[in-house]
């Protein structure tokens, strides 16, 4: 009997010590559940992260610009909508913080670099460290001088910018058909001369209002014509105001007619227009600007600015992102022109999308009912 109860419960020992390994082993023939499923994978039913990468870096200058905003917002989501995950930065007109943000860009580890430079003298450096991780870098509106690290460009045609601009004042003012001995005065303001669009802005309108400041027909009373004299830094709205209110105080408080301002942004357009505001009690003069701004398109509405040069940053966003999108999946990012900008290592291929003249006439079918933006927006 002693051998049966022993036998009994040696057995019953076994049977608990396999029942304790079922506990802990799986069986091998089951299927094991996958918990290593990253956390950004798409959905069934969404395009899948594309091939090659999945991480932009987009660099913007500053937040104190509604534009920049605007830039910054459509490009991320438009990335996004396409299957990117974006790093956005803005860089609060700071040099050195975006040098340092496009560091850690690339540290992150950043496929594409998308960059509106705040100084396009000024990322060489950092832009080495780029190219040396084989990471294209794609310039975005804003052309980055001096470097060969720069993959592409994508911007407005900006000498046309200042074409409209400088065509718009000769229309207005009927110059072609000036009687003669008749004259008009003229002031000019440009933008930062860090930012190598100013060239195209300013030299586009100057190629078309020479001739009638060469005749006589256009004058300057300040005698500030320069390109480097009128510009502003930062593109700051302040800066711009300070130095109007001196001109109208020293060149035209004595009754001297003002018949027109080439301010080459909206930013500085709305500088101007608070300086006429405050202390000018002529005839307002014509005043030009660029970007559409909501303060300014209020204006353009009021008649306190005459026309603006729009440029649908949803459209300038969706052609980087379809450059984007041609890099990260090896085949060749879209441009139209491949002779205009040299960033002083040679031409850099861009894409160029068209600007529009938006005035008073037409502000409902540009700005509003394209919508860029609501009618309660502009209601001023």
């Amino acid at each position: 009997m002693k051998k049966i109860l022993a036998m009994l419960l040696a057995l019953v020992m076994v049977l608990a010590l396999v029942a304790c390994g079922d506990e802990s082993t799986p069986a091998t023939d089951a299927p094991a559940v996958n918990n290593d499923t990253p956390a950004t994978e798409a959905p069934a039913d969404e395009d899948p992260a594309p091939e090659g990468g999945n991480l932009v870096g987009v660099a913007m200058p500053t937040k104190d610009l509604q534009r920049w905003n605007q830039d910054g917002e459509n490009m991320k989501a438009q990335l996004e909508a396409a299957g990117y995950t974006v790093d956005l930065q803005y860089a609060a007109n700071d040099i050195t913080t975006q040098v340092s943000q496009i560091e850690n860009m690339i540290a992150n580890g950043c496929e594409v670099l998308v960059i509106a430079s705040i100084d396009g003298e000024a990322l060489g450096t950092v832009l080495d460290q780029a190219k040396a991780a084989n990471i294209p870098v794609i310039a975005y509106d804003r052309l980055i001088m001096n470097s060969d690290a720069v993959s592409y460009y994508a911007t407005f045609d900006n000498w046309d910018v200042g074409v409209k601009q400088g065509e718009y004042i000769v229309e207005a003012l009927d110059l072609a058909n000036a009687a003669e001995g008749t004259t008009y005065n003229i002031e000019f303001i440009t933008g930062d001369p860090g930012d190598n669009n100013i060239n195209f802005f300013f030299d586009g309108a100057i190629s078309v209002l020479q001739e009638y400041l060469d005749s006589g027909v256009l004058v300057c009373p300040s005698g500030q014509t320069e390109k480097q004299t009128v510009a502003t830094a930062n593109w700051a709205t302040d800066a711009a105001q300070a130095r109007f209110e001196n001109i109208l105080a020293s060149y035209y408080a004595d009754g001297t007619q003002l018949d027109v301002v080439l301010a080459s942004n909206d930013s500085t357009a709305l500088g101007v227009a608070n300086a006429l505001a405050s202390s000018y009690t002529g005839n307002y003069p014509i005043l030009t600007g660029q970007d559409c701004d909501v303060a300014n398109a209020i204006n353009l509405a009021n008649g306190a600015q005459s026309m603006s040069v729009f440029k649908d940053t949803r459209d300038l966003a969706a052609k980087t992102v379809e450059m984007v999108d041609a890099l990260m999946k090896g085949s060749e990012p879209p441009v139209n022109d491949t002779e205009t900008y040299d960033n002083g290592t040679g031409i850099i291929p861009s894409y160029l999308c068209e600007p529009v003249v938006c005035t008073a006439d037409n502000i409902q079918e540009i700005l509003i009912d394209s919508g860029y933006y609501t009618a309660d927006q502009l209601a001023g």
